[in-house]
């Protein structure tokens, strides 16, 4: 039997308090996800680096991949590591895309401090119950909630959907007022993965569908909104895993700046990984070709590792704006 952890005993934070300073100072919380240790190390010191609160992100595939208890200690080991490193800034650990109870209960049970339960692939009656279920489990135990409605389009573990639904404007005030949730995660034109657009030569990406989101900030003012699917897909790591021996064509993500303006309004969480798995790939691939005969994992995720902390403290400072707010 599953021994029952509360994140309050690993030092964690939830997101409530989080998401009100970034609604009121105009930037949103980076939400990274992880699949092992480097991309941890690496989160880790980017925010404590660049002074930035942060949410630890795991899919259900990356807690099934990781081992449930080994993540319960990593969570605990990060907090002391930050402190070690000088700064004592607010880290929370999220479930992504959490799609039955089942799953959330057990990651409240063993050390999560926040979840998430994408129902938005259920009817609009089935989401709402299914979420209120997770949110009447999760509250008692000051564990917060993100629920979503609209469907993002792309793969990403085992998220997938052939096409975007946008989230409906007039829905989100029912949802809200009847699940109880403390955050909403809309599909305004981000998508999940690497390939996010399909672009004819000459096209740019559409851009983002800021005329809902306005619509939803006037229905629920001041409510935390979520972006799934936000990495930028950056050229430089798709040019690197091309030119040693990738493939990797027509890779696109959202712009920057794009997501920059978003972190001005509502939105105060956009969800990470594509990127983080990128400039990962990029580096190894690029090792790997210059030095054929290295073997010694340390001298090519070392390097990985340096260049994530690099890219994630880039997104805090130029496109989040989290950063000295810790």
């Amino acid at each position: 039997m599953e021994k029952k952890v509360s994140y309050k005993e690993l030092g964690l934070v939830n997101t409530r308090e989080m998401f009100e300073k970034a609604n009121k100072g105009g930037y949103a919380i980076p939400a990274y996800n992880f699949n092992n240790m480097e991309q941890l190390q690496a989160i880790i010191t980017a925010c404590v680096k660049s002074k930035s609160p942060v949410i630890l992100q795991i899919s259900k595939g990356a807690r099934k991949y990781a081992n449930q208890i080994l993540l319960q200690y990593m969570a605990g080991g990060v907090i002391e590591m930050a402190k070690e490193m000088g700064e004592n800034i607010p880290i929370a650990l999220h479930l992504d895309h959490g799609d039955s109870f089942e799953l959330t209960k057990s990651c409240v049970d063993s050390g999560f401090s926040s979840i998430m339960i994408d129902g938005s692939a259920l009817s609009y009656e089935e989401n709402i119950k299914l979420t209120k279920q997770v949110v009447e489990y999760a509250h008692p135990l000051d564990v917060t909630v993100e629920g979503e409605l609209g469907v993002l389009a792309g793969i990403e573990d085992e998220v997938s959907s052939e096409v975007s639904h946008y989230t409906q404007p007039e829905q989100v005030e029912d949802f809200v007022k009847r699940t109880n949730v403390d955050s909403l995660a809309i599909s305004i034109g981000t998508s999940h993965g690497a390939y996010k657009f399909k672009l004819q030569p000459g096209e740019t990406v559409p851009p983002l569908r800021f005329d809902i989101l306005e619509e939803i900030e006037k229905r629920i003012p001041g409510f935390p909104i979520v972006l799934h699917g936000a990495s930028s897909v950056l050229p430089e790591y798709i040019e690197m895993i091309n030119k040693f021996g990738g493939k990797m064509e027509n890779a696109v993500g959202v712009p920057e700046e794009q997501l920059r303006k978003a972190t001005k309004s509502a939105v105060c969480k956009i969800n990470i990984d594509s990127d983080g798995r990128l400039a990962m790939t990029a580096t190894i691939r690029r090792i790997f070709a210059e030095k054929p005969g290295e073997f010694d994992p340390r001298k090519y995720l070392g390097p990985a590792r340096e260049e994530l902390i690099k890219m994630y403290m880039h997104k805090n400072e130029e496109v989040l704006g989290s950063a000295q707010k810790a």
